[in-house]
């Protein structure tokens, strides 16, 4: 009976292994994020709007003069009189309601004034009714419709409490001391609380916005806006969302309390395609504002051209990231963000656990946002500074990034089919050029040791990333080294695809859905530990197969060699440790370039000991075991330059027809390698003089032969 019938558990052990692996590919899921109508970026013709200090055109107060004077009492005194006159102007010709004032505009360049107070706007509540309830248009994955410009302007109030629609030069200030003396509260009725759409240079000061099932301000299509010194908080998406926008600026704005990012500057004007890292402009830029206790600080699927400068992202899962990940936004991939100087700490928030839970699953106003509660809407790594999943030719310097439980920096690329772009062409297409240097890692402002679990996490794609040294280590354990002047890499690699196992992670993490209450079992951010987690089941999966076709191939072929049966237990060593190294939730890279290392001693001693019996599969097995060394030296001493694949690739393509064979030889009949004759004394007789022989008598000329 043949070995293979003995043991037919093997070859279907490393089959359903390598289908596992290249089933997670097919099977990447389906990408949602913010789903609007098809929109075309501005023209660019627009420019930053000016704060205006004129007094308003508009006012907007509520009737209740005690409640008024009761917000405004502990104003200075020279801000309560200028509020005191206003109030008494808006008594005799003001309006109640922001909307009321919106529909009043009617010329460019006019001044709202919002006096303290919390705005409901109640004419706006109700759910439509008429034509606007039987509105034919698609809907998003999230349920809600995606309607035409001409259909917001039909039925405003469908999903907006306040619809600024095709205003220009427009200013929304609050009069209090502080951005929460006038409050705009869509009380989880609907999607936006205020949105501008196609208005251009509108300026939003000093109020807050709040409690929507989607996001609190919203710029769409804009070309010129300022958001200064507002509060967005307790959304079921986003803050702050501009999206297909210019010339835009948000500076000293708070956000927290949100299921996707506090500050979303989505599709932003794509102004620097094409060029390197010298640009003349950017399309929007943020400073000074804080965004804390969100799913992620800052976030932007084709966050193009956008200077993030002097702000603050702390208590988040994530602190910032950017991605090209989700289809339907112009401007993809992501490219030319500059994050300087910006404080970037401690963002390790978990709130999957709200989830699991079923608190996400209640509606929204009885979820506890403003106890705390965040709905996470997306798959993010918990306990990460910045993540740039897909991008090209950011910059990241000068930046403090500390504290963070995972890593510092994460950059993984994103194929072109999960956006749905299918052209061969495009799949390599992010990500590159990522600079990442002159950073403080791992220290805070007063130079106090904080450590990051460590500074980089890189699947390894792409070309002309660099980054500089950081004190608390790297996945790969060496990286490509940025030069004092931007574009200069030393050590620089060019992968055409990341590290095989990293995308497994990533593929699996994704398969995420708030909505379903679905946290994929194997993936860490969510809470998978040692052997729950899909590395360690990939890890275990490939040592069982290996031990069992090793094991036997060393019973049948090598035992009778000192030299086989060395290899064969360093080979049983280096399998124990990538198994233990994968059980690490942040694996140090020592640990799998050790088990690399025994793995390919012994695959050389194993090779060199079956060269005198099966020397085809002895060539093989030494190619296996070059590749090897040399995967372990490209994890752990350098990135080898010049490869379109790494070696993991290639050892894996080469350990499929190794292990087949390997099996096939194990399982036929056949001397072993043999051990060495011991050399033995020579006898008397050996070496005695032969006796001379006979020579035979040729036969006769013409006889028989």
């Amino acid at each position: 009976m043949s070995w293979t019938r003995r043991f037919p558990a093997v070859p279907a052990a490393l089959l359903a292994a390598l289908l596992a692996l290249l089933s997670l590919f097919a099977a990447a899921p389906a990408a949602r994020a913010h789903e609007e109508r098809p929109v075309t970026l501005p023209d660019g013709s627009g420019s930053v709007p000016q704060y205006r200090k004129a007094e308003p055109d508009l006012l907007v107060c509520k009737t209740d003069r005690p409640a008024f004077e009761r917000r405004t009492a502990a104003f200075p005194e020279e801000l309560r009189q200028r509020n005191l006159a206003l109030y008494e102007r808006c008594e005799k010709s003001g309006y109640r309601h922001l909307q009321e004032a919106v529909d009043a505009v009617d010329r460019p360049g006019m001044n709202i004034a919002v006096l303290p107070g919390l705005y409901e706007e109640e004419p706006s509540l109700p759910q439509p009714t008429g034509e606007c309830a039987a509105l034919k248009a698609p809907n998003s994955s999230l349920g809600y419709q995606i309607l035409t410009y001409e259909q917001q302007v039909q039925c405003r109030h469908n999903q907006n409490l306040v619809a600024i629609l095709g205003k220009t030069d427009l200013q929304i200030e609050g009069t209090g001391a502080n951005r929460q003396d006038v409050v705009i509260d869509a009380k989880y009725q609907k999607l936006n609380a205020i949105r501008a759409d196609k208005s251009n240079g509108i300026y939003f000061r000093n109020f807050t916005a709040q409690r929507t099932t989607f996001n609190s301000l919203y710029v769409l299509a804009g070309d010129g806006f300022v958001i200064d010194d507002v509060l967005t908080r307790w959304n079921d998406e986003y803050g702050f969302l501009t999206f297909a926008s210019d010339h835009g600026l948000y500076k000293n704005c708070e956000s927290y309390g949100n299921g996707d990012s506090g500050i979303y500057p989505g599709s932003a004007s794509n102004i620097n395609d094409g060029r390197g890292y010298e640009v003349p402009r950017y399309s929007i830029e943020i400073t000074g504002c804080h965004s804390h206790h969100n799913m992620v600080g800052y976030s932007g699927t084709a966050g193009d051209s956008v200077w993030v400068h002097d702000n603050e992202f702390d208590a988040n899962m994530g602190g910032a990231s950017m991605d090209s990940a989700f289809p339907g936004h112009p401007g993809l991939p992501q490219n030319h963000a500059k994050f300087e100087r910006n404080l970037i700490h401690d963002n390790n928030a978990d709130y999957y656990g709200y989830v699991a839970d079923g608190t996400c699953a209640r509606p929204p106003i009885e979820r506890g946002y403003e106890q705390g509660v965040v709905c996470p809407q997306i798959s993010m790594p918990p306990g990460t500074g910045i993540i740039t999943a897909g991008g090209n030719w950011n910059v990241y310097e000068n930046n403090w990034v500390y504290g963070h439980r995972r890593a510092g920096f994460f950059l993984s690329a994103v194929p072109a089919f999960i956006r749905g772009e299918e052209a061969w062409s495009k799949q390599a297409d992010t990500s590159h050029h990522n600079r990442y240097a002159a950073n403080i890692l791992g220290k805070d402002k007063s130079g106090a040791s904080r450590p990051n679990g460590m500074d980089v996490w890189w699947d390894g794609q792409g070309r002309g990333n660099c980054w500089q040294s950081g004190p608390d280590g790297s996945t790969p354990g060496t990286l490509p080294h940025c030069g004092d002047r931007r574009g200069e890499v030393s050590g620089a690699s060019s992968r055409l695809v990341g590290e095989p196992v990293k995308l497994a992670q990533l593929l699996v993490c994704a398969d995420y859905s708030v909505q379903a209450r679905k946290l994929p079992a194997g993936c860490d951010w969510y809470g998978a530990r040692g052997m729950e987690r899909v590395e360690t089941q990939i890890a275990l999966a490939v040592a069982a197969v290996l031990l069992l076709v090793g094991g036997v191939l060393w019973w049948r072929r090598l035992r009778g060699s000192r030299l086989g049966t060395t290899a064969s237990l360093l080979g049983l060593a280096g399998l124990a440790l990538d198994v233990a190294g994968s059980t690490m939730p942040l694996v140090d890279t020592a640990v799998p370039a050790l088990a690399l290392l025994l793995l390919g001693l012994w695959w050389t001693g194993a090779g060199i000991a079956l060269r005198p019996t099966r020397p085809w599969l002895a060539r093989l097995t030494l190619l296996l075991a070059a590749l090897t060394l040399l995967d372990a030296f490209d994890k752990a001493v350098l990135m080898i330059p010049w490869i379109p694949v790494g070696p993991s690739w290639l050892r894996a393509l080469v350990l499929v027809p190794w292990t087949l064979w390997a099996t096939i030889a194990a399982s036929r009949p056949g001397d072993r390698t043999p051990a060495p004759a011991p050399t033995a004394a020579p006898t008397a007789a050996a070496t005695a003089t032969p006796a001379p022989t006979a020579t035979p008598a040729r036969p006769a000329e013409g006889g028989a032969r």
